[in-house]
């Protein structure tokens, strides 16, 4: 699972980054889920909270399934 932050106006689409990644990346690096997020949770030291995303992801794939 990869999470991405837009910029503001950009019209990206998760097929357009992911093909994007594809071409510069061997075919086992390629990106399998994409995910947009408005910011990246981090700890006071900066660390990425993995666990955070994770739990955001897990709830967003509830919500779709119901």
């Amino acid at each position: 699972m990869s999470c991405v932050v837009r910029r503001r106006g950009s019209s990206e689409s998760e097929a357009d980054i992911m093909a994007y990644v594809a071409g510069r990346v061997a075919s086992y690096k390629k990106l399998r889920q994409l995910q947009f997020v408005d910011v990246i949770p981090k700890s006071v030291s900066g660390k990425i909270l993995r666990r955070q995303l994770r739990d955001e992801f897990v709830d967003r794939a509830k919500t779709a399934a119901a």
